[in-house]
């Protein structure tokens, strides 16, 4: 589509909204569109025609309709964290649902009918003032429609399963500009597919989530210098499948930032970062750490009680706004110690500080739902391994970029085939079948009976045509996953 035609869409679905539209309309030049237009990943930063901030459903219906009557090239953002940059659109419409942050709870029932525009920290702060949690992810800013169509893993993974096994309502709007509400019951194929498909099936108004009691967890954080690491990486691989549910064991390879909190012996060393956090019982969780930290060579080893919200707030300043980002990501079966050598080798030559190697084991809940029970790619393969690329300067684009592709080529052998969809980037549309195996062909099915126009593609995106993208988020497709 040219420039000229572009804005002559733009123009169209402007002048097509007037009268029918309550929320807020901005193009470039008015005021907050600079800000509205910004995004999670500065990779992949774009300049909208159109930023439609939706105040409810029939907002969110009327774009729909009309962009997808003209042709508008049309992302939905919920928290702009899409790793691909699927939350925004050079030229196009943005369905922003920023605005739709209402959170309803039925204490009594730990349920939940939040909006489609909130953060997990909008969700976290609701659910806590009654001592109840969703599981969902480990940044707070982060949107969490997005999050929770993929998948969704975070620290009550092990024992609540993934956020999408949380869900049991989704009201979206589809491309017809229908508000269809799907469940176990009702549009039953429509639930299942939201529940790891992505947003290739609509814009969602509302979910309906199952909440979880958590107040209080307790933490352990340790440091371990490079050249101990392998011993405690084979001793987290061997313990972490017979650990209880409620324990998750995370483990990020990285260089130590500079920073008072950290041992003046690790500052700006290689070294492995541990997570360990404990839902349960406090004198319980002391012996299941005593135990673990009995092995390895450990330095800075803090233990503490905090709140969940604490823990679910931790890392938000480690992954800005505006910052670069680029991802690997992959399952193993088993983490040989061939895979260990590799990533280590890699540590070692890491070209920026910020990159990490992550590591978490799954399992647990997440891991005795049936794989047919929801559209989520793999739950099999419990290692799963996340490749990130982290770096501010775009001049660094290509060291970073190469040091991911060069690590994830060297593992994939080693790995089981499959990937999961909020952890890849935008150069991997040859991989959106992999990411859900055997229900790929079922998957198709829903889309074209609810998207048959392929109107949602501006996602990881499931289509006959693996090539089907309006646009890529870098300037070229890799072919080397």
């Amino acid at each position: 589509m040219s420039d000229h035609t572009t804005s002559q869409t733009i123009r169209e679905v402007a002048s097509a909204l007037k009268g029918r539209f309550r929320g807020e309309i901005l193009r470039p030049g008015d005021p907050g569109f600079p800000e509205a237009k910004s995004i999670w990943n500065g990779m992949v930063a774009r300049t909208p025609g159109i930023i439609l901030r939706c105040d409810n459903a029939n907002d969110v219906q009327a774009a729909v309709l009309i962009s997808a009557g003209v042709g508008a090239p049309t992302a939905v953002r919920c928290g702009g964290h899409s790793l691909a940059g699927f939350s925004t659109c050079e030229g196009g419409v943005v369905i922003d649902l920023s605005r739709m942050r209402h959170i309803d709870i039925d204490e009594s029932k730990r349920r939940a009918r939040v909006g489609g525009g909130c953060l997990l920290g909008t969700i976290d702060t609701a659910t806590q003032r009654v001592g109840l949690a969703y599981p969902a992810g480990v940044v707070s800013h982060t949107g969490a429609a997005g999050l929770i169509l993929g998948g969704g893993t975070g620290w009550l993974t092990r024992m609540y399963g993934l956020s999408c096994d949380n869900v049991e309502s989704v009201q979206l709007v589809c491309a017809d500009g229908s508000l269809v509400l799907a469940t176990e019951r009702k549009n039953a194929d429509l639930f299942w597919a939201l529940r790891g498909g992505g947003g290739n099936f609509g814009v969602v108004t509302e979910f309906g989530l199952r909440l979880h009691p958590c107040t209080s967890v307790l933490l352990c954080t340790a440091w371990t210098l490079c050249d101990n690491v392998q011993p405690l990486l084979r001793h987290w691989r061997d313990n972490a499948p017979q650990l209880p549910d409620e324990l998750k064991w995370n483990i990020s390879l990285t260089v130590a930032p500079d920073s008072p909190e950290i041992p003046q012996q690790l500052r700006g060393c290689p070294a492995a970062s541990e997570s360990i956090v404990w839902f349960g019982d406090e004198e319980r969780g002391h012996r299941y750490l005593d135990s673990i930290l009995k092995v390895g060579d450990r330095v800075g080893v803090s233990r503490k009680m905090i709140s969940f919200l604490t823990l679910q707030t931790m890392a938000d300043a480690d992954f800005p706004h505006g910052a670069r980002y680029y991802t690997k990501s992959g399952y193993f079966y088993v983490l040989e110690d061939r895979s260990i050598d590799l990533m280590l080798a890699a540590l070692a030559e890491i070209p920026s500080r910020k990159n990490q190697i992550e590591l978490a084991f799954l399992g647990g809940a997440a891991g005795r739902i049936r794989a047919s029970e929801t559209a989520f790619g793999d739950r099999c393969a419990p290692f799963i391994l996340n490749l990130l690329g982290h770096w501010s300067d775009p001049h660094d684009d290509a060291a970073n970029i190469t040091w991911v592709r060069n690590l994830f080529r060297a593992l994939r052998p080693h790995m089981k085939k499959g990937v999961y969809v909020n952890f890849m980037s935008g150069d991997e549309n040859d991989r959106v079948s992999e990411a859900y195996h055997d229900s790929w062909n079922r998957l198709l099915e829903v889309k074209k009976k609810y998207d048959p126009t392929n109107f949602f593609r501006l996602n990881q995106n499931i289509t006959e045509f693996s090539t089907a993208r309006t646009s890529a988020p870098y300037g070229s497709q890799s072919r080397d996953a």
